[in-house]
């Protein structure tokens, strides 16, 4: 996937921000879990401190091991694991409890009594920690008129037990997080992927609008959300183009079409003129020079009529099945005069047939548009290259010169209409800029493309590629 494209990032959002409510829900779980579970014990050794009390209260004042035999009868503080210590204000120890008998924690390291009663936590010097408790009560004095004995009461109990359900806690917490990722990037892709399913639908049906085909519209998908206006305001721009190119294409037809007449009427006239003078004396210089450039306007007309046809799409003929190799074969000896009288020869290279369907006609032009550009601008002594073959299925044809070529800067616009290159290509030595133009519309009307390669002072090389004969 790539990490620039809009889904990525959707997707990526998608996953931190339910990652990121996960972390943090479960970061407050973990300690409130963790704080109720210590008030849990905590709640539990306070009520454990007042029976000991009650019971101290109960036995009066007796000698201390009687109260560590009760206590011990009782609670059996070493066999459950726990802490009890009954000691008075003073400091004095009445009673406390050996070590527990699953090593849970060292009696030896809990330390002298708090000297203020409630709940504190230790850790001991090997981490373990435990919570402490300490109650302070009164028992009566050994006479009922004796006031009453003040004493304390601790007990404790280690926190390894709650510790590890919080730790199981948060190992669930992990995989959870794991798993809620791995579903967040399956979930969200899979949102996101239908969200923007109008969009690769647009996409595609814009790819497939060209010029030839503007009357094609972008599908309206029924959301009712963004999607379905930008769709609908790229449909209106799309008419807004197609209504502009109509009228264009329109105007250079009317135009070319209008001039057509005036123009060979025109030539007529002058070819009349200067063939009347002709018999007699020599024909006016400035008369032969005006029909040559009403000669070149003609020319420069009927590629404008030609061009808008195949643009427009109405200049298509019933496709046949031809030899493409025998057309190039055949063109390039036509064309051999003109490259003799220029000191330029041209090689032909068609080793096998290649067969093409579409307007013989047209294609004999491109061949003939491309070996004529070549000729141009090939100097005296130089080759030109025409070949034809069938490769990576589709049909290439070729025309390589090693002539004076065309700048990188160029490149871009050599198909343009009417663009000539400075100061090789200009009007004496060229033509109207129209004939490479007709060959990459005559390619398009045929679904092909036409490409250039070029060093400038080294020479240039057009290939046209055509998709081959449908099987039948």
């Amino acid at each position: 996937m790539n990490p620039r494209s809009l889904r990525f990032r959707l997707v990526l959002w998608h996953a931190l921000w339910l990652g990121a409510v996960f972390l943090v829900t479960g970061a407050l779980l973990y300690f409130a879990v963790g704080r109720y579970l210590e008030q849990n014990l905590a709640k539990s050794e306070l009520a454990r401190a007042h029976r000991v009390a009650a019971l101290i209260v109960r036995l009066g004042a007796v000698p201390a091991d009687r109260y560590a035999a009760e206590i011990t009868a009782d609670f059996a503080p070493e066999a459950s694991g726990r802490f009890i210590r009954v000691f008075r204000p003073s400091g004095a120890v009445l009673y406390q409890s050996g070590p527990p008998g699953d090593d849970s924690f060292a009696v030896g390291q809990i330390g002298p009594p708090p000297p203020v009663p409630g709940v504190r936590r230790i850790t001991q010097a090997d981490g373990t920690e435990l919570v402490l408790v300490t109650l302070a009560a009164d028992r009566p004095g050994p006479t009922p008129a004796s006031p009453p004995v003040p004493f304390w009461v601790e007990v404790g109990q280690s926190l390894a037990p709650a510790l590890t359900e919080l730790h199981r806690l948060l190992l669930a917490l992990s995989l959870g997080f794991v798993i809620v990722t791995i579903v967040a990037l399956a979930g969200g892709y899979v949102l996101v992927a239908r969200a923007l399913r109008p969009v690769a639908e647009i996409t595609r049906a814009a790819e497939g609008i060209t010029s030839r085909n503007l009357s094609e519209r972008l599908p309206l998908p029924p959301t009712g959300n963004e999607f379905e206006q930008l769709s609908a305001a790229l449909n209106r721009m799309i008419a807004r183009l197609d209504e502009a190119f109509q009228l264009n294409r329109r105007f250079l037809a009317d135009a070319s079409h209008e001039l057509r007449t005036p123009l060979t009427i025109l030539r007529s006239e002058l070819e009349a003129l200067v063939q009347r003078r002709g018999a007699d004396a020599e024909p006016d210089a400035a008369m032969v020079n005006l029909l040559e450039e009403v000669q070149r306007l003609a020319g420069i007309v009927e590629n404008l009529f030609a061009l808008s046809r195949l643009e427009a799409g109405l200049a298509q003929t019933p496709t046949v099945s031809f030899d493409l190799a025998r057309l190039a074969a055949t063109t390039a000896e036509q064309m051999c005069l003109l490259a003799e009288d220029k000191g330029v020869t041209i090689t032909c290279e068609t080793p096998a047939p290649v067969m093409l369907e579409g307007d013989r006609g047209r294609f004999k032009q491109v061949i003939v548009n491309l070996l004529d550009n070549a000729i141009k601008y090939t100097p005296p002594g130089g080759a030109i290259t025409l070949s034809v073959r069938a490769h990576n299925g589709a049909v290439v044809c070729e025309v390589s010169d090693n002539g004076v070529g065309i700048p990188a800067a160029a490149l871009p616009h050599v198909f343009d209409r009417f663009y000539r290159v400075d100061p090789a290509r200009n009007r004496e030595q060229g033509g109207a800029g129209l004939g490479l133009a007709i060959v990459k519309a005559i390619c398009a009307a045929h679904n092909g493309r036409v490409e250039v390669t070029s060093t400038e002072g080294a020479g240039s090389c057009f290939r046209v590629f055509l998709p081959p004969p449908r099987p039948r």
